[in-house]
Parts: structure tokens; C-alpha cells; sequence
């Protein structure tokens, strides 16, 4: 039987008593090189998004030094929004948990703009948007549906409602979920507009590349990219059969 407080110590036990001191050492090192980078990409990621593209649309006149001091403020209060966040994240099941349940939340809806749009010309920027405000929509509930929960010791919502169904979905599931409904509102908001110019999405989809560029693309590789693509999608899908049961 899986005891999860239990299974979360597994890694720090090992690294603790099973590793020799210098191999310790150097894992603990990669363990904290790793988090400070995926911090600094986020907190720039963060700031620059804020600054460049809220921020510089009210004041298009602001100077470099304004920008830069506006980003800076950015990344001070995204650092505290994630000290604030903490207890959200001690109140699931672990970090990884409960990285991979946000990321199951917001990246449907992005993956389905790049898909879908790169696959059919068919499909227009009110579609695109309309399918990303919907799935962030959709994330966002879930996001706030399940905050409560691991926020408050012995909160629960009441059985059969609603709120306890949302909350008491397996994430893939609904994952799966938000996908479908972005799928469907892309796709059918994209029919019900105009279709895109030519001109603009010239060489962007499959179906608007030219034989130069499949020529070009075709170019680029050679048959041991080929062979090499495969072996590799082969093992990946032999280690996943392998451990799935």
C-alpha cells in the first residue's frame, strides 16, 4: 500500500543516507542549480511579459530606465506571490504533484492553438483566442476549486455538488477535458468568422508550404536523423510500457 507522506520522503532519505558525501554534494548542488535557473527563467519570464506587454501599452512613452526599474518591481512582487503560495503547495501532494496538475490545467489550451494551427489553414486568430481564453478559463476554476481544499485542514465541499465533482476529477482527466473544449471552441469559432488571408499565413501551416520549403525541410536531415528519431521514440515508448504495469 502507497503511503504518500512516506513516498515523499524517499528521494531526501536517499540522497541523505545512500549517497557518499561527495556524490551528495554535487547532487545537492545540480538539485539547487536546477531551481535557481527554472526561478530565474520564470520571475524574467514574468516581469518581461508584465512590463513589455502591459505595462509599455498604457505608457508607450516610458524610457529604458523606467522599463527596466517597472521590471524589477515585477519580479519583487512574483517572488512574494510564491512565498505567499507555500501553503498551497505543502497543503497537496507533493511539489511535483502539484506542478504537473497546473501544467495539466494551462497547457491544453496552448498546445491545441499551436497544433490545430499549424495542421489547418482553416483556422483563424478569433478562433486561436477564443480557445485560449476559454481553457485559461477552465484551468483558472480548477486552480480555484482546488485552493480551498489544500489550503484549509478539514475543508471539503459537500458530496455531490458541483464544486466536490470539479474538485474530485483525476487532472489528466480534466486535462483531457479542457482539451476537447478547446478543440471544439477553436475550431468552431474559426468556421463561424472569416477565413484568414492568404498573404498572412503564407508558409506558417502544412498546407500553406511551398515545394521549396518542403524541398528546403526535406534537405535539412538525413537518413541517421531518421533512424536515430526512431530509436529513440522506440525506447521511450518500450520504458513506458515497461513501467506503466
Amino acid at each position: 500500500m502507497l503511503i504518500r507522506d512516506n513516498a515523499q520522503k524517499a528521494f531526501p532519505l536517499l540522497v541523505a543516507y545512500v549517497l557518499p558525501a561527495g556524490i551528495r554534494g554535487i547532487v545537492v548542488a545540480g538539485l539547487l542549480a536546477a531551481l535557481m535557473s527554472s526561478l530565474a527563467g520564470v520571475f524574467n519570464a514574468s516581469s518581461t511579459l508584465f512590463t513589455m506587454d502591459f505595462y509599455s501599452r498604457f505608457k508607450p512613452g516610458a524610457s529604458q530606465e523606467k522599463l527596466v526599474w517597472i521590471g524589477r518591481v515585477a519580479t519583487a512582487v512574483m517572488v512574494v506571490v510564491g512565498l505567499l503560495w507555500i501553503p498551497v503547495i505543502q497543503g497537496g501532494r507533493g511539489l511535483y504533484d502539484y506542478l504537473q496538475g497546473v501544467q495539466a490545467y494551462l497547457a491544453p489550451p496552448i498546445f491545441v492553438v499551436f497544433f490545430l494551427g499549424a495542421f489547418n489553414k482553416r483556422l483563424n486568430a478569433k478562433g486561436c483566442l477564443a480557445a485560449l481564453i476559454v481553457g485559461f478559463a477552465l484551468g483558472i476554476l480548477r486552480l480555484g476549486i482546488d485552493t480551498p481544499v489544500k489550503l484549509m485542514d478539514g475543508f471539503s465541499y459537500s458530496q455531490g455538488s458541483f464544486l466536490w465533482i470539479v474538485h474530485n476529477i483525476f487532472f489528466q482527466y480534466y486535462s483531457l477535458l479542457i482539451f476537447l473544449v478547446c478543440v471544439a471552441v477553436m475550431v468552431g469559432v474559426s468556421y463561424m468568422t472569416e477565413v484568414p488571408e492568404e498573404s498572412r499565413i503564407n508558409g506558417l501551416t502544412f498546407g500553406t508550404t511551398s515545394s521549396a520549403d518542403r524541398d528546403a525541410s526535406r534537405s535539412s536531415w538525413t537518413k541517421w536523423d531518421v533512424i536515430s528519431a526512431a530509436v529513440l521514440i522506440f525506447l521511450i515508448i518500450a520504458i513506458y510500457a515497461y513501467f506503466s504495469g
